[in-house]
């Protein structure tokens, strides 16, 4: 049976500016798999990321061209707003609001006018559990956030992500401001929540991705050089620029 493919990516270039940082990339995501890009620092791997929900709109002249499908339509001529409630996003740094626990899971949801208070507690209560939070913050739900631990934060923030209830989860490089013991809960919650949805992580720890992610796209000076299931690509690389990444003689 084959995979079901979520997003589908067709000769994608992107500029800043003059300068082209990605060259003509093509390849499909699929649903409920774990998606790592890695490659070197500058290789256009959390470049390639924004694209999935047009975070790149937001950076100046910034051109996007070719096509990435989302259930048939091309993500570059739908509206953005209503885009990043279907692709969500967790940053490399954990990045909490000032406010209440409670208040940070729903903020995105009270912006979208959701006012009744049992609904919002109920959504607050399963994105936390989902989180693999709730049991570490369950009666401090009114303290602020920023009095959590970075790694406690981090699941927060990827909480605050599920309440909207996306399909897609991006993360670009969500555990390298963490501990190991932080980083094992997160890696350990990634490949919980790939049951309920379909996640792309960049990271630059490549046993990272071979711990957690099914499917592995290797990128180089905005080239994408390789794509293949994590495990044929780390034990068998078709390309010698791949071999020589994992075997570590350039990083």
């Amino acid at each position: 049976m084959s995979e079901e493919i979520v997003f589908s990516v067709h000769n994608l270039n992107l500029y800043y500016g003059d300068k082209k940082a990605l060259n003509d990339i093509s390849l499909d995501i699929y649903k409920n798999k774990v998606t790592a890009f890695i490659g070197p620092s500058g290789c256009g791997k959390s470049t390639f990321l924004r694209c999935f929900n047009r975070m790149n709109d937001l950076i100046e002249h910034c051109k996007v061209e070719g096509e990435i499908l989302y259930k048939d339509k091309n993500i570059l001529e739908v509206n953005p707003i209503f885009l990043r409630t279907r692709v969500g996003m967790v940053f490399q740094q954990p990045n909490p609001f000032p406010m209440s626990i409670y208040n940070n899971v729903v903020y995105g949801l009270k912006c979208q006018g959701l006012r009744n208070k049992k609904e919002l507690m109920e959504i607050c209560i399963d994105s936390l559990e989902k989180s693999a939070l709730l049991n570490e913050v369950k009666d401090r739900l009114k303290d602020n956030a920023l009095a959590l631990s970075g790694g406690q934060q981090q699941r927060l923030c990827i909480a605050r992500c599920i309440a909207l209830s996306p399909e897609v989860i991006l993360m670009d490089e969500p555990t390298s401001a963490l501990d190991p013991i932080a980083t094992s809960k997160i890696e350990e919650l990634i490949r919980e929540l790939k049951k309920d949805y379909t996640i792309i992580i960049v990271t630059h720890n490549m046993q990272q991705a071979t711990r957690i992610s099914d499917y592995t796209a290797f990128f180089m000076l905005g080239d994408l050089v390789e794509y293949a299931p994590t495990e044929e690509f780390f034990s068998h690389p078709k390309d010698k620029r791949s071999d020589d990444y994992i075997s570590g003689k350039f990083s």
